[in-house]
Order: C-alpha cells, then sequence, then structure tokens
C-alpha cells in the first residue's frame, strides 16, 4: 500500500464520532423532561435550544449541534427565572455525561484501520473533556486516541483553532499532512483556521450543501475515511 501523505486525524465527538440525532435526541428528551413543569413547558424550552420533540431532531442552527454547555444552558435560561447560569450548565454536564452514544459506524475496528496505518488519532469537541471521556469510555475507546480535548481543556472553543494547534504541536504534525473530521461548519472552520485539511462527514444535521464550501472531502460517515486515504 502506498505511503499515506497523512499522519494525523482529529476528529469531533458529536455527529462524527457519534450519530448526533439519536444519541442527542434521546438526551435532549430527557433532559427537558427533568427541568420543565409541564409539557407546554417542555415545548418552550426545547424551542428555545432548536429540538424538535416530535421528530427528535434539531434546528440546524440549535446550539446542541457544535455549541458549548454554557451556551446551551444561556439559551435556555430565559425560560427558566430564577435559575442560575452556572448551576443549570453543571446540570448539563453531569446528565451529559451518562448521554448513551450511539456510533456512528463500528469504532473498534475503524480506529485500530487507522493505527495500524501509524496514524496519530484525536478528539476535539466543545462538550466538555469529563463527559467527552465518560463517552469515549463506554464504548471502550480512550486508549484509541492519543489527545483528548474539550472546550474547557486550556485550547478554547471551535471555532476557534486551539484544540487543533494543541493536537498539532503536541504530535510535531504538519497541518497539511493532518485533517480535521467533523459534521459541522465549527469543525472545518476550525481546521481551516489551524492550516489543516479538512474532512465533513454527514452524520451530524449539517448538510452536504453546507459543509463542501469548507471541506476537502465529504463523506457519508467517517468509515469511508480509509479510502480516502487509500488514493493517497
Amino acid at each position: 500500500m502506498p505511503e499515506s501523505k497523512i499522519d494525523g486525524l482529529l476528529f469531533d465527538k458529536d455527529g462524527t464520532l457519534f450519530d448526533f440525532k439519536t444519541s442527542w435526541g434521546r438526551w435532549a428528551a430527557g433532559f427537558l423532561a427533568s427541568i420543565a413543569r409541564d409539557s407546554a413547558h417542555a415545548d418552550q424550552l426545547a424551542a428555545s435550544i432548536g429540538y424538535h420533540i416530535l421528530t427528535n431532531g434539531f434546528a440546524p442552527d440549535s446550539p446542541v449541534i457544535a455549541a458549548t454547555a454554557a451556551d446551551i444552558a444561556e439559551a435556555l435560561l430565559p425560560g427558566l427565572p430564577g435559575t442560575d447560569l452556572q448551576d443549570l450548565t453543571d446540570r448539563i454536564n453531569a446528565t451529559a455525561g451518562t448521554a448513551p452514544m450511539a456510533p456512528a459506524v463500528p469504532l473498534l475496528p475503524l480506529l485500530a484501520d487507522f493505527k495500524t496505518r501509524g496514524l496519530r488519532l484525536g478528539v476535539a469537541t466543545n462538550d466538555t473533556e469529563a463527559p467527552a471521556r465518560r463517552h469515549l469510555a463506554a464504548h471502550g475507546l480512550t486508549d484509541s486516541f492519543d489527545f483528548i480535548a474539550g472546550y474547557d481543556s486550556g485550547h478554547g472553543a471551535k471555532p476557534g483553532p486551539g484544540m487543533c494547534l494543541a493536537f498539532l504541536t503536541r504530535f510535531d504534525l504538519d497541518p497539511r499532512r493532518t485533517a480535521m473530521v467533523g459534521d459541522s461548519l465549527h469543525d472545518l472552520e476550525a481546521g481551516r483556521a489551524a492550516g489543516m485539511r479538512t474532512i465533513a462527514v454527514l452524520t451530524g444535521i449539517a448538510t452536504r450543501d453546507v459543509l463542501e464550501p469548507h471541506a476537502d472531502a465529504v463523506l457519508p460517515d467517517i468509515g469511508a475515511i480509509p479510502g480516502w486515504l487509500d488514493q493517497f
């Protein structure tokens, strides 16, 4: 097999490693039920974060897709008078850590394939680091990654390039030989800002026409990455 021109892959978590709608729809339904006074109040709160209860889907601009727990809490706060922003953020983080994640594809064999190619692997998520690690650990994936960062890990949040730059620096990677893989514009903009190649996947909410102008490749899911690598 010819030598790959990619030395590292940095993955978003939600909508990339894990199918977004299946995983976070379950969380949103349960969380809103736990904080709402009644079903009408739950509908109001759902609208504030772009979640559609009946379809278990999300609006393209929902903060649940690519924003931080603090951003989600801020969107919910007007509907929860008397609630402290930090307390609500902490509650979101606590429940998010136990959210049942649905892998987008069988992950262990795929990540093993990347390792046999000699690639450095990382995760850069706008989730907080602790829940992200719990999600990975629940599927036996923690040891598959060389780098795991959340928005609270000291590198900032996407679309800023901080997590991407930290991954590059940690392993002395050439950004031109490293790819950021994600399902949202936040992911692709972060990768581009760091000088990396960008791979968009369609296991999130954003559509091909939204992602394609910002990506070097648009793939149905991360299971198609080995074929993309083989072209080199």
